[in-house]
């Protein structure tokens, strides 16, 4: 039970930062008039990115200045994830197992 949970989770982690990433390609397609925003569809598809990725990115948004309009937040939340929230969970489960 215990290793489906952190299995569980560790899969969470995997698709959000993989929803990071195909939510910056899609902004970028978007900002280079590869998408065009006022079809109906890729503007859903732009809010469902939005409501997704939002609630994690404002907050490093505010901490965070952007130099030359460039927003370095998507990046920091995708390293926090890879270097500091997966070890410290891989750290826990090894601690529960141990116990």
């Amino acid at each position: 039970m215990l290793f489906g949970l952190f299995s569980l989770l560790m899969r969470l982690l995997n698709i959000y930062c993989w929803i990071l990433l195909l939510s910056c390609i899609f902004i970028n397609l978007c900002m280079f008039g590869i998408l065009d925003s006022r079809n109906q569809l890729v503007w859903k598809v732009g809010v469902f990115f939005n409501r997704l990725t939002e609630p994690v990115l404002e907050p490093v948004r505010r901490l965070l200045p952007m130099p030359g309009g460039i927003d370095f937040s998507p990046m920091v939340v995708l390293l926090g994830i890879q270097y500091v929230v997966q070890p410290i969970l891989v750290e826990l489960f090894r601690m529960l197992i141990m116990r």
